[in-house]
């Protein structure tokens, strides 16, 4: 049993790794006292990936929608919007600015949103008093489920009245090259 450990032992102790002394990717160079590593020809170096290279990078836009807080009866709602902006602070000054020179007195933002797509909805001209002016925005991945899904909240919160899309539009990721 002693030899068998023993003989193992031997066997394992011989076992030489390629890139001995040196760093992964590395394979030791020199002799008679001198030392070095050398990249391993093709090989991969310090952790470092020969995989691809990146060639940009994808930015966030912002968009945001404002609209008077303060509407009379029988004046027309002031909606101030913007989209695909650098910023969140970019895209509420823009609506809110917007809203303003629309004649809103007291504009207020009322949805911010990133990488995706906003709607407005609000009655059917007609269908409630001018008193009862009351939007919803909503914001989704995609158009369309915005526009669905904030009419249908603009409906339910209406009692029975009928809504339409004011406004819809998408501020998505936009990609931008290095070069």
């Amino acid at each position: 049993m002693k030899c068998i450990v023993v003989l193992l032992l031997l066997v394992i102790s011989n076992v030489a790794l390629a890139e001995g002394r040196c760093p992964p990717g590395q394979y030791p160079v020199g002799g008679q006292g001198v030392g070095g590593c050398a990249p391993i020809p093709g090989g991969q170096t310090g952790g470092e990936s020969n995989g691809p290279t990146p060639t940009g990078k994808w930015e966030t836009r912002w968009g945001a929608l404002a609209q008077d807080a303060d509407h009379q009866v029988g004046q027309n709602l002031a909606i101030g919007v913007a989209e695909v902006k650098k910023s969140k602070r970019e895209a509420r000054s823009l609506a809110l600015s917007e809203c303003q020179r629309m004649g809103g007195q007291k504009c207020k933002v009322i949805l911010e949103y990133h990488n995706q797509c906003a709607a407005l909805a609000g009655p059917v001209i007609g269908s409630v008093p001018l008193a009862d002016v009351t939007t919803v925005a909503y914001r989704s991945p995609n158009e369309e489920d915005a526009k669905a899904e904030s009419v249908r909240r603009c409906e339910s919160e209406g009692k029975g009245r009928s809504c339409t899309v004011i406004y819809s539009a998408c501020s998505m990721s936009e990609f931008k090259p290095f070069r």
